[in-house]
């Protein structure tokens, strides 16, 4: 029985086929398999989400803030931007598919996936697990090039904006594992990596949901999750870049400026959020 510790070499000696005659053989089932996932995951894009109001693994990991701002507001109608970009929903699409493309990729190398989408809950918290990889939870993940080096060089741990350790650590949890990890891949160069991060890395998730279940008591936010960092050298303050994506950044923000709330000014290299301005950007700014 192979395990995890091969998997990407494997993988790899699999796809090394279209180097040759060989070329790579896809049985019938494995095809009609993928095709039928590849559907469902369509379908799944397709139909609207909405967010629950219940505890979820998925946003076990998010700063106390954002938590508390997603449960304590009411159908999203106080959100600071309350609809995404019709482009964000491309790159949903692309996550749906590519994690099929990995499943497929897997089985070919002659790993067991098993437990595809179980429901899985701890204290009460639940969620679905992607698989599990030769008996151990596994989180695919598709990313740009500059997050896939969060799992390919092994800092995920120092720079974990959504959470992902404290989702795997539950899911673990609640199945009794404990060496899976995340399996990531590049959607721009097509490279893949597998990161086992160790337990001592992986938050306490049953402490975790206490801590969140503390925080939603309270009529009040906690502090705020990221304090503002200086652009350039003439007293200039913006958002910290985790915050720039926030859906609550202007409600978190609202006393910025002497009481004008946040300035928004567009550079070449995207939107910067200002919470102080001391010297005028030569950009244009965008109201906000």
């Amino acid at each position: 029985m192979k395990t995890l510790d091969t998997l990407i070499p494997d993988i790899y000696t699999v796809l090394d086929g279209l180097n040759s005659d060989k070329g790579i053989d896809i049985p019938e089932d494995l095809m009609e398999e993928f095709l039928v996932n590849m559907r469902e995951a369509l379908e799944g894009w397709s139909t609207p989400y909405l967010q629950s109001k219940n505890l979820r693994m998925s946003n076990i990991g998010r700063p106390l803030r954002r938590v508390w701002y997603d449960f304590k507001t009411k159908d999203g109608g106080t959100l600071d931007e309350k609809t995404l970009h019709p482009s964000t929903f491309i790159k949903f699409l692309y996550g749906h598919m590519l994690e099929q493309v990995a499943i497929l990729f897997i089985k070919l190398a002659g790993h067991e996936v098993t437990d595809t989408q179980k429901e899985v809950e701890v204290d009460g918290v639940k969620g679905h697990i992607d698989c599990k990889i030769d008996g151990e939870v596994v989180d695919i993940k598709t990313a740009s090039n500059f997050s896939f080096k969060k799992f390919s060089e092994g800092t995920l741990e120092n720079n974990d904006t959504f959470g992902y350790m404290a989702q795997l650590a539950g899911y673990e949890q609640a199945e009794g594992t404990e060496d899976g990890g995340f399996f990531a891949m590049n959607k721009e160069s097509g490279e893949i990596c597998l990161l086992r991060p160790g337990n001592l890395t992986k938050p306490n998730i049953k402490t975790k949901i206490k801590e969140i279940e503390t925080v939603l008591s309270n009529s009040y936010p906690p502090e705020i999750c990221y304090a503002a960092v200086a652009e350039g050298k003439r007293g200039n303050m913006k958002l910290h870049p985790i915050c720039t994506y926030c859906p609550y950044k202007r409600r978190c923000w609202a006393d910025s400026n002497n009481g004008e709330g946040l300035r928004a000014f567009k550079y070449s290299n995207g939107i910067k959020y200002f919470t102080r301005v001391v010297s005028l950007p030569k950009v244009q700014e965008i109201p906000l």
